[in-house]
């Protein structure tokens, strides 16, 4: 017995011997969990020597741009996988086979553009796959072919701008697909077939200009649909399509007119989410049975008499409808349940008489147009869709319907857009015109686009664009001008924009931003310069820009804070500043902002010294504050800082002295994970600075503590004493009792012992 108890114990150890051995030097191996981390450690591929019975692999945030084929056979147990923020590029063939086991891969934050067909190849087992945050653009067909077991997909926040037939082919058992934040505004008839198993589908905050109905009537399974923050303007008679559909959000939308018969082949709907709309009116849903909750907040409604069915009709129906009435003014700011018939009139102007509510609804016809296409492109009469993609045009064609509201006509080679390129086309309000090869813009290019709201021109060779090329297009409201050749923005391009929203400059060669650059742009909200050259913002660059909101200037070579520049600014609410070579904060820094203020990147800039009043003014309304990857050894106070949803503190160096303290006992009240570690002294380098133990030496540590433990110590020996003092009294009067109770009996006894010898004589 006890040999193989030995035998047993000695091949434990060689075991672990091995182990240690094969955990490369670089990363943190547990063998029991076996678990290896290699968190932040500038790889630039996945270690060799990582042990063979690993199940748990975490490589977040190296520079792994490329994964190799057969990069993990060695590694055939893993079960979890973290490449978050790893700079992956791409994905070659065959670099995840041998890993049948895996159930979660999370490629998150990455820089991943395309999803080929055998990308994925070897993951059969695969649970969970986490694709959030890259910059894909196209997903082949048959990527996910071999996802079989796949429950939850994440593809939130790239740039997917089209959905093609069948693209999740293979996903038998999927429950959850998130497609939220991308620019999808074409969907595929067939782009969401054979999802029977699909209970939720997230498509919120896309540019979808109009219901995909003929795709979301595959998902007869779905129970759960988020279509929010899309820019549709109309839902027809019978728009949704869904057996299954309970729950629907078309929230934040620029929703004017809902049918009063716009949901019923959706029979089980019961809840409907309305709010922050365009609506002024409702009409009862009256063919809803299980209807039970609608939310109408945010809309404009006018609480008259034609709103008068759809209250009666709610409380009939005891649905509880979220309600506030926008007007008359007599009613404004009133709960619409809360208010009487006979309250809500119409009266005419010229008869001063009260009109009757009108049951009718508004109907649309679709414009009778002839079905016709320019040669080599498909367009569809239904979507108001036309396809030129990948067709080795060099020249722009003519022809499309006159009802056409979206043209694809990305990768072909037209180097120059001439003057009048889309004549007739008035209703069309998006435009892509990606990869393209254009290097030039002439005046009048889009004259006759009379309703574009979308106008995408990335990823082409332009370097200027002078003022009269967007003359006609007074309502574009999205220009994607990233990805091509400026130098710099020339004065007033954008000042026949006046309803301009988002203007997207990014990956560019801009160098500075002068006074008038932005002129024009009374309506802007969102300005994105990321990746350009900019070391230099006159004090005026964003005056025109009054109602900005999201500001990145993030990967530029900024050296200082561009504080003057943020003057009369008083909506920014985020501001990217992550990867310029700023190495100090000032006093102040923030100040003209910070009242609006509430997401700061300040992440990857070489940062040496935060002023101890660089954040003054911030605190309260920020939600995000990213300071990781630097290299300040200390922050100032924070304490003003009490609404933190997200504070990233990694890869920064901080002196874990009693001059840190205060951050500390800060980080500890906080409910947040931060990542912050010390870089000095030595014996504690690498360490969590909410896990330390060199500051219980500091004055001022436990200073409360020792009080109250003082102060207890001082109660309980107060205690003890009365206590002993209390015993020591009961004994006396114990040890008093037992005296006489033994007196009394020994006179008892004597007295009786005289009577018995009394009686015997």
């Amino acid at each position: 017995m006890w040999t193989s108890v030995r035998l047993l114990l000695l091949s434990a150890l060689l075991t672990g011997k091995t182990v240690a051995e094969r955990c490369p030097q670089i990363c943190l191996c547990d063998g029991i969990k076996h678990q290896v981390m290699c968190l932040n450690k500038n790889l630039t591929k996945v270690p060799i020597n990582i042990p063979q019975v690993t199940q748990r692999l975490d490589l977040r945030g190296n520079e792994i741009k490329v994964i190799s084929a057969g990069t993990f056979l060695p590694i055939p147990y893993l079960t979890h996988m973290k490449l978050q923020r790893c700079k992956v590029e791409s994905i070659e063939e065959g670099a995840f086979r041998g890993l049948g086991r895996l159930v979660y891969l999370n490629l998150a934050s990455n820089n991943i553009a395309f999803i080929y067909q055998e990308s994925l190849d070897g993951l059969s087992s695969l649970r969970q796959l986490i694709l959030e945050n890259n910059s894909i653009e196209e997903i082949k067909p048959g990527a996910f072919s071999q996802l079989g077991f796949l429950t939850f997909l994440n593809l939130a926040r790239n740039s997917l701008v089209y959905l093609p037939d069948m693209v999740f082919q293979g996903l038998q058992l999927i429950k959850w697909i998130d497609l939220s934040h991308n620019s999808l505004n074409v969907l595929a008839n067939e782009a969401f077939g054979g999802l029977s198993t699909l209970r939720k589908l997230s498509l919120d905050h896309n540019e979808l200009q109009f219901l995909p109905n003929e795709a979301l009537s595959r998902l007869s399974g779905t129970a759960q649909l988020d279509l929010g923050n899309n820019p549709i303007t109309y839902i027809g008679e019978e728009a949704i399509e869904m057996a299954s559909l309970k729950q629907l959000f078309l929230n934040n939308m620029a929703l004017q007119e809902v049918s009063h018969r716009a949901f019923v082949k959706s029979p089980l709907l019961h809840t409907l989410d309305l709010h922050n709309n365009q609506l002024s009116v409702l009409q009862p849903q009256t063919e809803m049975a299980h209807l039970k909750k609608i939310d109408l907040t945010g809309n404009p409604v006018l609480c008259t008499c034609e709103m008068r069915p759809f209250k009666e009709w709610a409380a009939k129906a005891r649905i509880h409808a979220d309600v506030v009435c926008a007007g008359p003014a007599a009613v404004r700011g009133e709960h619409l349940e809360s208010l009487r018939a006979t309250d809500m009139k119409c009266r005419s102007h010229a008869l001063g008489e009260e009109l009757l509510p009108s049951l009718a609804t508004v109907t649309r016809e679709p414009e009778k147009d002839a079905v016709r296409c320019p040669q080599g492109c498909t367009c569809s009469p239904d979507s108001q869709h036309a396809n030129c993609v990948r067709r080795n045009l060099q020249s722009i064609p003519k022809g499309f319907p006159s009802n056409t509201q979206l043209l694809d006509l990305r990768h072909n080679e037209f180097h120059s857009v001439p003057q009048d390129s889309f004549p007739g086309l008035r209703n069309l309000t998006s435009l892509h015109l990606q990869n393209c090869k254009i290097a030039k813009l002439q005046p009048g290019a889009f004259q006759d686009l009379k309703n574009l709201v979308y106008l995408y021109l990335s990823n082409n060779n332009i370097d200027s664009v002078d003022a009269d090329v967007f003359k006609g297009p007074a309502q574009l409201a999205y220009l994607y001008l990233d990805h091509n050749g400026f130098n710099q923005i020339s004065k007033s391009s954008f000042t026949l924009l006046p309803n301009l929203f988002a203007l997207h400059l990014q990956h560019n060669s801009i160098s500075q931003l002068t006074d008038n650059d932005l002129a024009g742009l009374e309506k802007l909200r969102w300005l994105y310069l990321t990746g350009n050259r900019i070391t230099h913002m006159s004090p005026k660059a964003l005056g025109h820009a009054k109602l900005l909101e999201k500001l990145h200037l993030d990967e530029n070579h900024l050296q200082e804070v561009p504080t003057k520049s943020l003057r009369g600014l008083p909506t920014l609410s985020e501001l990217k500043l992550s990867k310029n070579p700023i190495k100090h904060i000032g006093d102040g820094a923030f100040l003209p902002v910070a009242r609006s203020l509430q997401h700061l990147y300040l992440d990857d800039m070489g940062l040496e010294q935060i002023s101890s009043g660089a954040f003054t003014g911030l605190g309260p309304q920020i939600r995000s504050l990213y300071l990781e990857k630097n290299k300040v050894r200390s922050l100032p106070n924070l304490h003003s800082f009490t609404a933190l949803e997200v504070i990233s503190l990694s890869d920064v160096p901080f002196s874990c002295d009693c001059q840190l303290l205060p951050l500390r006992k800060w980080l500890d009240k906080l409910n947040l994970r931060v990542g912050a570690t010390c870089g000095s002294p030595a014996e504690v380098r690498g360490q969590k600075v909410k896990l330390v133990t060199i500051f219980q030496s500091c004055p001022g540590w436990n200073t409360k503590k020792t009080k109250r433990t003082s102060s207890t110590k001082a109660k309980a020996k107060a205690g003890r004493s009365s206590s002993k003092k209390r015993q020591q009294q009961a004994g006396n009067i114990r040890v008093k009792k037992s005296r006489k109770s033994r007196s009394r009996k020994s006179k008892l006894l004597k007295m009786r012992f005289s009577i018995n010898r009394g009686r015997k004589a």
